[in-house]
């Protein structure tokens, strides 16, 4: 009798298990309601919450508020509405040029970032070579050696070599700051898959570079979603680069053009909340696009530890 019962009490138990409406929760006390310690943990995440997203709440009530309000109230959230802040930071404020200059900087080094690590990476994890670790270990060197010791003679490397105050000097600045890390990152990736995949390809008679692009690249697509939000963000983030190497201010970006809007004779907190604003919203657009992908990449990292 026991034989025949434990089959049907082992499938009770899966199926409370598996449905939330079984009323099985094991974070609520009986009768259905929360237990304290629960309670207690959605209160703080909920205060952590609030406190992260005020900054930008704030920023947004302020750009969509008239100017005399912002003069007035300058804390009161959304008590009034108005684009004008935002049409004067874009005309007045030249943020429309900002906005074509960061992504005139940022896309490119971007692209080649992703492209060179991807295949640093995958050269480093899968290809066996002479001097491969002390190769690699050189190149990983980039992430130990700060931005700040090499900054000023690098400036004048760039303008013996006419780069300096151009838009490709730049690029390959930005770039090559962001080269090491996502080399270290794709490398963590193509180690982790199997050898048995490009040896089977091999047999079959799959070239290089075949399974490179047609094998080897949709398995770590994850790691090159991750990689991309992480340069955009750093590359497009960046000030110190652009304010050293593009000295003229031909080609501002959106976080010199910020400095520069404050650094007036008068403060207008209207139309600086709406450049602000008109800096973070790509940012935020790209993360909700790519949030899967990075998600992905945080786990995936997490596992290879």
């Amino acid at each position: 009798m026991m034989t025949a019962t434990a089959p049907a009490e082992r499938d009770r138990r899966i199926t409370e298990l598996a449905d939330p409406e079984s009323g099985h929760d094991r974070s609520r006390i009986p009768g259905g309601r929360r237990s304290p310690a629960q309670v207690a943990l959605h209160v703080l995440l909920a205060g952590m919450a609030v406190f992260v997203l005020m900054p930008v709440i704030l920023v947004v009530s302020t750009t969509l508020k008239t100017p005399a309000d912002v003069r007035v109230n300058p804390f009161g959230l959304f008590s009034s509405f108005s684009l004008q802040n935002i049409i004067d930071a874009w005309t007045v404020g030249r943020f429309s040029d900002y906005v074509l200059n960061s992504f005139l900087l940022t896309v490119p080094s971007t692209a080649i970032v992703v492209v060179v690590s991807v295949m640093a990476g995958y050269t480093f994890a899968r290809l066996p070579f002479r001097g491969r670790t002390v190769l690699f270990y050189l190149v990983v060197l980039g992430l130990l050696v700060p931005f700040f010791t090499y900054m000023i003679p690098l400036y004048f490397q760039l303008r013996g070599m006419g780069l300096l105050d151009t838009l490709p000097g730049a690029i390959l600045v930005l770039a090559s700051t962001g080269t090491s890390f996502g080399t270290f990152f794709m490398r963590a990736f193509f180690s982790d898959l199997p050898q048995e995949l490009e040896q089977s390809a091999r047999v079959d008679g799959a070239s290089e570079v075949q399974i490179f692009t047609r094998i080897m690249l949709p398995l770590v697509g994850s790691g090159i979603g991750a990689l991309t939000v992480f340069t955009f963000l750093a590359n497009w983030n960046n000030f110190l680069i652009p304010l050293l190497y593009l000295p003229s201010g031909d080609f501002r970006p959106l976080t010199a053009g910020l400095y520069m809007f404050t650094s007036g004779r008068s403060l207008d907190i209207g139309p600086l909340a709406a450049g602000t604003l008109i800096t973070i919203l790509p940012i935020i657009v790209l993360f909700v696009v790519l949030q899967r992908q990075v998600t992905q990449g945080f786990i995936s990292g997490a596992v290879k530890g």
